[in-house]
């Protein structure tokens, strides 16, 4: 299976961060997997005991998912008798999909401040995004949300004007009049379905852009405070503090200090 950097378990099932040389494979056993090769235009789709051969050396993040926990919040995809729920074997990678396989290669890399919570939270976020992305479009047909704590559509688009621009100064009575929904009923709907207030949600897109934007060494810390809303870099760096456990200069330079980028290709 290759050289394994970093493995994460826990009720989502494995995530992996694997260094795969050329002929070398992945394979998903008794649940699907998602596989996220760094510096490919591709993910990769592995239905149960089916798996993928590299074809040069390469890092990937792999997602073995567990059953239960991708039936929980998709049944109509991942329950009852479904044994093949992805159609094709790879698709062309969505901006917001490579987003959240680089910040999970990020934060499994650096175990230290980990967070399952938030680990947790960017696979659902990952799932979310391949069943709107590519499984409606080829599902059309199929009761695809039925039974889906994402089942309402006006909170599928609130996730989505939620995701389009992370900000702290986003008003929450605003999203809700947007989707069509009254302040409680959204607070209300928003809960049942994220397992998150709309307030904690948004705070967790505001972590996992930072994490991005400060592992990849895009822009100043006062640049991605700006971005995400904050008034004051002070105000951002006490926010990143109490959600990652660090400020974020000393995150920013335990992930320079690390081997992040996967092996060359070999031809």
């Amino acid at each position: 299976m290759g050289k394994m950097v970093r493995v994460l378990e826990g009720r989502f099932g494995r995530l992996v961060l694997t260094d795969l040389e050329r002929e070398e494979r992945i394979e998903a056993s008794s649940g699907p997997a998602v596989v996220l090769p760094q510096r490919h235009d591709e993910v990769l789709f592995l239905n149960p005991g089916e798996f993928h051969v590299a074809l040069g050396a390469t890092r990937v993040i792999a997602f073995h998912a567990a059953l239960d926990w991708l039936a929980s919040g998709f049944p109509a995809v991942f329950g009852g008798d479904e044994r093949r729920p992805f159609p094709v074997p790879r698709e062309q990678v969505t901006p917001r999909i490579r987003q959240l396989g680089d910040a999970l290669a990020v934060e499994v890399l650096n175990d230290r401040f980990l967070s399952t919570e938030r680990v947790e939270f960017m696979l659902q976020e990952l799932v979310l995004s391949i069943v709107e992305t590519y499984l409606a479009r080829r599902r059309a047909s199929s009761p695809l949300w039925r039974g889906s704590r994402f089942e309402d559509g006006r909170i599928r688009r609130a996730l989505a004007l939620l995701r389009a621009r992370p900000n702290k100064d986003l008003n929450m009575d605003s999203l809700a009049s947007q989707v069509g929904l009254s302040r409680s009923r959204f607070y209300d709907l928003f809960q049942m379905c994220t397992g998150h207030s709309p307030r904690a949600y948004l705070d967790m897109l505001c972590v996992e852009t930072a994490i991005s934007r400060l592992s990849s060494g895009r822009g100043k810390i006062a640049e991605v405070s700006s971005e995400l809303g904050f008034s004051a870099q002070s105000n951002f760096t006490r926010f990143f503090l109490n959600q990652v456990g660090v400020p974020p200069s000393e995150y920013r330079r335990a992930t320079a200090d690390r081997e992040i980028e996967p092996p060359a290709t070999q031809n």
